[in-house]
């Protein structure tokens, strides 16, 4: 017996997904309670409808809890990272050097929430540079909804080539392509997706900041970024995808402080009505030139910018030396699970060692070390005056609790769609339905991935094998489908739940997640939309 792939299964499966939607954008529910109410809807859906007994739901469920600790090891030590600079006073003096290398409003802006959020995409990932950035944007004068709501889209296009290609060595190792043409075919397609992407993002934080004037204003740097970026990947990705997305990154963060020195962008401009930003009259540029000199008591630029320069060297050294990569992966764990199944006969496979975590390789290891030990520079410096590890332990553990809480029901929601057949019933009545105006949909498979796990990779490794069976089936471009996979995935960890709570997390808005996604959501949908006639146009025409 299999689960029926009709309307009524196919409307049931879409509930909680949609349930969420209006929770959180209709009535302005925070991730915080909207996911564990969702969750809840979904185990009694499952156990209604889907033949499913108490030992799945309990065994799927403690799997969300073993992803989550990855995930939530990430969250406090970023935010302890957040925490101790702060305590340093160091977004102080990174709010004058972003003032002193970027001039011009626009392009700091840019700086910060596109390049710069890209780059710690590069070899951080998990809602690190969401988290990182809108504390930033708020120092600089962004309206705190925005200062999340721009690194979310800024950094999107970073999501399959960013945590040193994760998502797309995930995609391949899931489809199990082994053709080196082939899989650089797949690279060709996903990387003009994504070249796409960071175009249509970045011009539209121009316009969002001061519509066509603003996009006018900032042409240059606009086509100069995504150039580099979208441009970068492509190149990258054919050969070196681990360094994809991280050296066009940190090129065009090299480009675009070389480029705000130019006559275009080396005076200060601002919108002065800009919708995003924070404006008082002093904020309104003046006949005089501001001091933008630090104060005797701020640290420099570069001692600021500690932190960053250490967790970068660090990730760079364990991920990309072999040998160190080789010897510290030797330690990892993950729990053991038994198989399950459905009544439906959905099977969920036994595993020895369920999503195994290496602590010395993970991204919270190389944020906890770059944090004590840029906590024990600033004690001996004096940036920080007196021990206050205790409370800034403590500040982190509070504002970490919530968000923490959130992310365990969203993944819960996730594992309990997937291990009863929920998730798969979605996709096959899609595919069922449209035959090959299937392509159409393909962006948007990866985006629902996205969306409903939370990342880039978890999208490729719940859907990718997938899109490749239907595209097959239905006789598509497979290339194709799998770059629009993975480009779609792209899209939606601009509107995944937990990566926006990182970012209302450091921008102190914990709880308005719903106001946030309600102004990315529909852009995120026309893009995927766009995606999807782009296939159709590739599949009818060519």
């Amino acid at each position: 017996m299999t689960i029926p792939t009709n309307l009524f299964y196919w409307t049931l499966c879409i509930v909680p997904i949609v349930l969420l939607l209006l929770l959180m954008i209709k009535f302005q529910w925070g991730a915080l309670k909207a996911a564990p109410f969702t969750l809840v809807v979904t185990i009694i859906i499952s156990f209604l409808f889907f033949q499913v007994n108490g030992t799945l739901i309990t065994l799927e469920l403690l799997k969300a809890a073993w992803n989550s600790i990855s995930i939530i090891l990430v969250i406090m030590s970023a935010i302890f990272l957040y925490e101790v600079s702060s305590q340093a006073k160091a977004f102080d003096t990174l709010n004058i050097l972003f003032k002193k290398v970027a001039p011009n409003e626009l392009i700091r802006i840019l700086l910060i929430a596109v390049v710069f959020a890209s780059f710690l995409q590069g070899f951080t990932g998990f809602g690190v540079p969401v988290l990182v950035a809108a504390p930033l944007l708020l120092n600089i004068g962004v309206l705190p909804k925005w200062a999340v709501i721009l690194p979310l889209i800024g950094h999107s296009w970073a999501g399959t080539f960013g945590t040193l290609a994760l998502a797309w060595n995930a995609l391949i190792l899931q489809t199990g392509i082994e053709d080196p043409a082939a899989i650089q075919q797949v690279a060709l397609y996903a990387s003009l997706f994504l070249f796409l992407l960071t175009f249509i993002y970045t011009v539209l934080i121009a316009y969002f900041y001061g519509k066509g004037k603003a996009v006018k204003k900032g042409f240059l740097a606009i086509v100069m970024v995504s150039v580099i970026q979208g441009g970068g990947e492509m190149l990258f990705s054919l050969f070196k995808p681990e360094l994809a997305s991280f050296v066009p990154s940190f090129i065009a963060l090299v480009a675009l402080m070389l480029l705000s020195r130019s006559k275009l962008y080396n005076e200060e401009w601002q919108i002065k009505e800009s919708p995003i930003m924070v404006r008082e009259e002093s904020d309104v540029l003046s006949t005089k030139k501001p001091v933008l000199e630090p104060a005797a008591d701020l640290m420099s630029g570069n001692q600021a910018l500690l932190p960053y320069y250490l967790v970068t060297v660090i990730t760079l050294a364990v991920l990309l030396i072999p040998p160190l990569n080789q010897a510290l992966n030797q330690i990892s764990f993950g729990p053991s699970f038994m198989e399950t199944s459905t009544g439906f006969g959905v099977v969920n496979e036994a595993v020895a060692e369920y999503a195994p975590i290496a602590p010395f390789t993970h991204a919270s290891m190389f944020l906890l070390i770059s944090s004590l030990l840029s906590y024990l520079y600033y004690r001996k410096k004096g940036f920080i005056q007196q021990p206050a590890l205790n409370p800034i332990v403590y500040r982190t553990v509070k504002k970490a609790l919530s968000p923490s809480v959130a992310v365990l029901a969203l993944l819960a929601v996730s594992r309990v769609m997937a291990g009863t057949g929920q998730t798969l019933v979605l996709a096959e009545g899609i595919s069922n339905v449209l035959q090959e105006y299937y392509v159409v949909l393909a962006p948007f498979i990866g985006l629902l991935g996205s969306f409903i796990t939370g990342s880039n990779m978890s999208s490729n490794i719940l859907f990718g094998d997938f899109q490749r069976l239907t595209a097959e089936l239905i006789g598509l471009n497979t290339a194709a489908v799998l770059g629009a996979q993975t480009g779609g995935g792209g899209i939606g960890t601009a509107i995944a739940p937990g990566n926006i709570i990182l970012g209302t997390t450091t921008a102190g808005i914990l709880g308005s997640e719903g106001k946030v996604l309600s102004k990315i959501l529909p852009i995120t949908l026309a893009i995927a939309a766009f995606f999807g006639l782009l296939l159709l146009i590739e599949h009818f025409v060519f």
